[in-house]
């Protein structure tokens, strides 16, 4: 049991009603957003409905760690700090990041966190399509470099 790091790739504009339900679901109201889920097979079949949509990936620890240290806010936009961790029962980030990669926490269940980061467009552009499946020459779907992807984004 591991965790899966999700990012939608195309947003939520002109799309059917039930894929619209399933991505906010998944925290992944808009374009460019990522989140952390745990590896089960729920979230499996919800992915497999969206696929046309987001990518994602193994969760790896240094990823994982590098956006919540960046792109972890708290309710309100204020950035993540020590004190929220420790009201969390966590005494650092990285312990934080380990118990969710692991599966042992999930970020949907933290209080006063939110269960999303807000990403950018990445540097430099994208090298691969961004409308096709990753087996099919484009970024969607299970994709194994969303980690590199997923550096230059934060």
């Amino acid at each position: 049991m591991g965790a899966l790091l999700v990012v939608n790739m195309r947003g939520t504009l002109n799309i059917p009603h039930p894929i619209k339900r399933t991505l906010r679901q998944l925290h992944l109201s808009t374009r460019f957003r990522a989140t952390v889920l745990p590896d089960n097979p729920i979230t499996r079949g919800m992915l497999q409905k969206v696929k046309n949509y987001v990518a994602w990936s193994e969760a790896d620890l240094d990823v994982v760690t590098r956006l919540l240290e960046e792109r972890g806010r708290k309710s309100g936009r204020a950035r993540l700090a020590i004190e929220d961790m420790e009201s969390q029962g966590f005494k650092t980030l990285e312990d934080l990041s380990k118990a969710i990669v692991k599966g042992e926490a999930t970020i949907s269940k933290l209080v006063d966190i939110k269960p999303s980061f807000a990403l950018s467009p990445p540097r430099g552009g994208f090298k691969r399509s961004t409308r096709r499946m990753y087996s099919q020459g484009g970024i969607l779907g299970k994709n194994p470099d969303l980690a590199k992807l997923v550096e230059i984004m934060v």
